[in-house]
């Protein structure tokens, strides 16, 4: 029953390399059923050359494997994470795009400098608290989640679905496996045009909240206007 659910992970993890958003297996993609509570991921260090749908892992909540014969994604306990805490999100997707895991390294939020920007995140891309050595040396991985879940304690998951975990690179979620990987996409873009814009005028100041919400809400907002009926 799960097999277009493997399909549409399998076609969304592949993509990753389309978009020149990884190397070698630097990435994942996954997916819920939130009727079922299963979750669709990337096998474990599988170069994306070698990938199959068959080869797509499904786990439940506690991640427990399902189905399939290899290990799920390293990252597995960060994605079950954000599934348990933001209920809106369908999809998540993880790699290490060059611009967006520098400013990711740089422990810094991309800021929000134009439109472009406010089309898609409604601000300033957060990054998490370095992680502790304690939180390091047990539960890696679910940590990683915790930190990710706290940064948005003030924060709509689904007017702000990306994040930087600092020192290590960006997760990103959508409402589907699809969606994720675009926000993905669109996150790589803004990460290169705003170090693009400082470096053109290191004093570029964010950009007004008016403006923000104007392109932000005519999207994204409940009295969203634009594209078609």
């Amino acid at each position: 029953m799960y097999e277009e659910m493997k399909q549409r992970v399998y076609q969304a993890n592949k993509s990753l390399k389309d978009y020149d958003l990884i190397i070698f297996s630097w990435g994942n993609v996954s997916e819920i059923d939130r009727e079922n509570n299963i979750i669709a991921i990337k096998p474990s260090g599988v170069p994306y050359d070698e990938l199959t749908p068959e080869k797509i892992v499904l786990v439940d909540l506690d991640g427990n494997i399902v189905e399939g014969e290899l290990k799920p994604s390293s990252d597995t306990e960060t994605h079950l994470e954000l599934y348990k805490n933001f209920e809106e999100i369908g999809g998540i997707c993880h790699t290490h795009s060059t611009h967006a895991t520098m400013w990711a390294q740089a422990c810094q939020e991309i800021p929000c400098l134009g439109t472009t920007h406010a089309d898609h995140f409604y601000g300033n891309i957060p990054v998490t608290e370095r992680m502790e050595k304690n939180d390091i040396e047990q539960n890696y991985e679910k940590q990683t989640g915790k930190y990710i879940v706290r940064e948005f304690q003030d924060k709509k998951p689904m007017y702000m679905p990306a994040v930087l975990v600092a020192n290590h690179g960006p997760f990103v979620w959508g409402n589907s496996a699809h969606k994720a990987v675009k926000n993905s996409v669109v996150l790589e873009e803004l990460a290169k045009m705003a170090q693009g814009a400082l470096n053109i005028n290191s004093g570029i100041g964010e950009i007004s909240q008016e403006l923000l919400d104007k392109h932000f809400l005519r999207k994204h907002g409940e009295e969203a206007y634009y594209g078609q009926n």
